[in-house]
């Protein structure tokens, strides 16, 4: 009988050839039947694939074989063996798509010059320290404004970002300025997209600058639903969130009755799509799964 499962990693190492990673990673894809998402940078690997346990040991067997990929942290979580509708592997000028190529600098180490990695249980060791001494830990989120309805840490500050590529224009605002003497850390869903960031917000005069060592994912599995997250985990496949236990709460609500909801559909206009949260009845029916104040392009 099959197992389906679900790998999340990332590893930030240079490559000298992307491409060749990419026929590499792609074959070894195909073999094992996975599907799944995988982008290649000079920078380095960004990957979740899912598929049968077996072959997914395989898959990471033989991925870590690499030396810059050796040490990355796997994330597991629960398959359906549905959960992508294809396979994609990309060489892409960046492993996280910031708009700012030249400006990520990353070694055999990983990122150069990045926040200081804190695992959950050192997450709480800082907010206590810090707020023993009257200050207060910013947490700052490093995903799409989108992610953050269904689930967010509490009190976080959200940038009004539609995608990773706003994210420098938002810290060149000017908003943010007076985060820049007070401990802030940076999360996201694995990890990636916040080491990239907190490097950005570094080079940007943010003196103390931290990140969530394994993303959310890390932290609810430590913690589940008894810590500072609050909420469900939006997740790129078909499962679209997810929740570390029976306790979560449902923050998100439904764009049209204001209901609690944790679950995002496309408008049910085909000229629109828009992605937006509808509760299960308002979702029942292409008249009410549409948007409130009209489709926008």
């Amino acid at each position: 009988m099959s197992m389906n499962k679900i790998v999340l990693f990332y590893g930030f190492t240079p490559l000298s050839d992307p491409e060749a990673i990419k026929l590499w990673q792609r074959a070894l894809c195909e073999k094992l039947n996975l599907k799944g998402r995988i982008i290649i940078s000079k920078d380095g690997i960004n990957a979740t694939v899912g598929g049968d346990i077996k072959d997914l040991k395989q898959y990471l067997k033989t991925t870590r074989e690499y030396a810059g990929f050796r040490n990355m942290d796997i994330k597991w979580s629960d398959g359906t063996g549905d959960d992508f509708p294809r396979l994609s592997v990309k060489a892409r000028d960046e492993i996280v798509s910031f708009g700012a190529p030249g400006e990520l600098k990353v070694d055999e180490n990983g990122v150069v010059g990045g926040g200081t990695h804190l695992k959950p249980e050192e997450l709480h060791e800082l907010v206590a320290a810090k707020e023993s001494n009257g200050e207060e830990v910013v947490f700052f989120d490093g995903r799409n404004a989108f992610e953050a309805q269904i689930g967010k840490f509490k009190n976080a500050i959200v940038p009004d970002v539609d995608t990773t590529h706003d994210f420098i224009k938002e810290l060149d605002s000017g908003k943010y300025d007076d985060l820049k003497d007070k401990p802030v850390v940076t999360y996201c869903t694995g990890g990636i997209r916040c080491e990239v960031l907190s490097s950005l917000m570094v080079n940007r005069g943010f003196k103390e600058v931290y990140q969530m060592d394994g993303g959310i994912v890390r932290y609810g599995e430590t913690f589940k639903d008894k810590g500072l997250w609050e909420g469900s985990l939006y997740v790129f496949d078909k499962r679209m969130h997810m929740e570390f236990s029976d306790e979560a709460k449902e923050v998100g609500h439904c764009i049209r009755c204001n209901k609690p909801s944790n679950k995002f559909e496309n408008c049910s206009n085909p000229s629109c799509r828009n992605l937006n949260l509808y509760c299960e009845e308002c979702a029942s029916a292409p008249e009410t799964l549409q948007c409130p104040q009209g489709c926008t392009d």
